[in-house]
This record gives structure tokens, sequence and C-alpha cells, in this order.
């Protein structure tokens, strides 16, 4: 009889099986065609390795799956996949990452009951995040020309202005978060920069995705008629500058500034913990799964923490004795 004994996990792969408590299943239609060889949860973990380790490239994956027989099994996967269909595979997952933030979202928002002093509160903010690769001049793209000596562009990126940021060439993700009583994220959207935030957050109302919290802050940007009245129409309070009186200084003024208190500081915190200020890579959708990879992890684990009376922002800890593969 042998008595040798296993290795102790790594905190790598306790923080997937974290993460894997976290799944839930969703109504995302994958194509028609054939079954899968390897389930949407594979990736979408591998997505999440990805981010934890900072490797982004398919053939990194690709290796990094071929020697770490411990990690292949607790991702799901039977053998290794080969390096296209890792690749092909990101560049499908966004849909289903956003429906994993929604749907914990949503399952988040129900397990708060509005109470008479607290009610359940949320805020929603954009946030561009910068392309990888040399700029490529709007003059340009409206002609569909790339220079000569231009190298590397992402031709998925776009541009858009923000008043502190200035002009950016990338891409732009849209985030909800809970206000009260937690910063948890509650739903999240990665699409093209030159896209309004309030269409996208107003489309996302729309096909009942975005969770509806008695009170919802927002930047101007959201405060549209249209927005406000759909939002109320869902049961929810939609609080905008454009929805403030003119007289300074009031209740609702001293209600809208824990907004930046949250929203903005959540981004950050978010960067922070997996370390992921612009794209790591190039392409729409490939961008999209890695940093909605990176929403998802965030949330898992603050909400985590949340359940297990531990402090809600230590998730930068969490995933650095991931990245470094301590030892449990």
């Amino acid at each position: 009889m042998s008595n040798q004994q296993s290795p102790p996990p790594d905190h790598l792969l306790l923080l997937v099986q974290q993460v894997t408590a976290h799944y839930l299943e969703t109504n995302v239609k994958s194509k028609a065609g054939r079954p899968r060889t390897y389930s949407e949860l594979s990736f979408l973990l591998l997505a999440v390795v990805a981010v934890t380790l900072r490797t982004f490239k398919g053939l990194e994956l690709h290796k990094l799956l071929a020697k770490d027989a411990r990690l292949r099994s607790e991702l799901g996967f039977a053998a290794v996949p080969h390096r296209r269909t890792i690749e092909r595979r990101l560049d499908c997952l966004q849909a289903e990452a956003e429906a994993q933030v929604a749907a914990l979202g949503q399952k988040i928002v129900g397990e708060f009951e509005p109470a008479a002093e607290v009610q359940v509160a949320s805020a929603i903010d954009g946030r561009m995040y910068k392309a990888r690769g040399p700029l490529w001049h709007q003059k340009q793209r409206k002609k569909g020309v790339i220079p000569r000596y231009l190298r590397n562009v992402d031709t998925d990126s776009e541009w858009s202005k923000s008043g502190y940021r200035g002009w950016v060439q990338g891409y732009r993700l849209v985030l909800q978060t809970l206000l009260l009583p937690v910063p948890i994220p509650l739903f999240a959207t990665w699409q093209p920069n030159n896209l309004y935030e309030e269409h996208l957050a107003l489309r996302a109302l729309q096909a009942g995705t975005l969770p509806v919290t008695s009170l919802l802050l927002g930047d101007s940007s959201f405060g549209s008629p249209a927005m406000a009245t759909a939002y109320a129409q869902r049961g929810g309070w939609l609080l905008t500058p454009k929805q403030l009186p003119p007289i300074y200084r009031t209740w609702k003024h001293d209600l809208f500034a824990l907004r930046k208190e949250t929203i903005e500081l959540l981004f950050q915190r978010i960067m922070q913990a997996v370390d992921l200020r612009d794209c790591p890579t190039k392409g729409l959708r490939r961008n999209g799964a890695f940093v909605m990879a990176s929403v998802w992890l965030y949330q898992t684990i603050a909400w985590s923490n949340y359940k297990q009376n531990k402090p809600i922002a230590e998730v930068k800890e969490t995933i650095d004795l991931a990245r470094w593969r301590i030892a449990a």
C-alpha cells in the first residue's frame, strides 16, 4: 500500500472551484451543428485562469493545459484542446460571460430585501479601454485605408471621447454595481467604443438582463426621458444630474454623491485586482471574453466574501495567491 499523498491544491485550483460554484445555467444559445466537445463552463474557467495568470495567447494557454494535468482536470477538459479550438472558443465566449454576470447579479439583488431604512440601490457607468496597437485615425478609417507603415492595427476598435480622458481608440465596458448595502457588480456589457452608454443600458433593460433596483444612479449620459420612463415602468427610480433639482443642495444631491464613492471606485478595484487597465489583445470579442471574465471573477469573489462575512474588498489578495500558485 502506498503512503504517498497527493500534493495540496494551490490557490489557483481553489479559485477555479470557487468560481465554478457560482456558475448558473443561462439561456445563451450555442451555434447549430454537432455538439461541442468541450463545455462552455470549461472555457469560461479557462478565461478566468488567463486573466488571473495574465496569459492571453492561445498558444500559451495550450501549453499551460498540456503541462498541468491537475488544472486541466479542474477546468473540465478531458483532453488538451487544439490551439485553434482555444482561440475560436474564446472568440465566442463574451455573450456567455455577460450572461453569467447578469444571472448572478439578479440572484444577488433577489437576496436583499428592501427595508424602510435601506433600499436596494445600484449605480451604473461606463469606462473606455484603450486598444492595443497603433492609432488608426478617423479620416483614414472612413476611407477604409490602413497606411502602409501601420502594423498590427486593431480594426475592431473605435474612437470615442470623454471629458477627463479625451479621445480614446478602443472599446467600452458598461458596468452596474450594487450601491447599498455593499458594492458588488450586478451587470456588465462589453461593446464598441462609439455606442451610447444609455442605448446599451436601455437595450439591456428591455431584454431583462439589467437588474432593477429601487434606485439607480447614473451620470448625465443615462438620464434621457426614455431611460427614466422605462426604468420607472419596471419599478425603479433613475436618478441622474438631469433629474436633480436646480436648487443646491438637497437630499437628492447627497444621495447622488454616493455614486462617485462606489461605481468609480469599483472600476479601480476591478482593474487593480486583475491588473487589466487596457485591452490585453486585439479584437472586440477576444477582449470581451477576458474583460468580462475579470468582472465575473471579481463578482464571484466579492459575493463569496460577503456571504462568509469577510471584507468585500479583499479580492486582489485572493487573485494574487492564485497568480503565484501558492499551496493552500
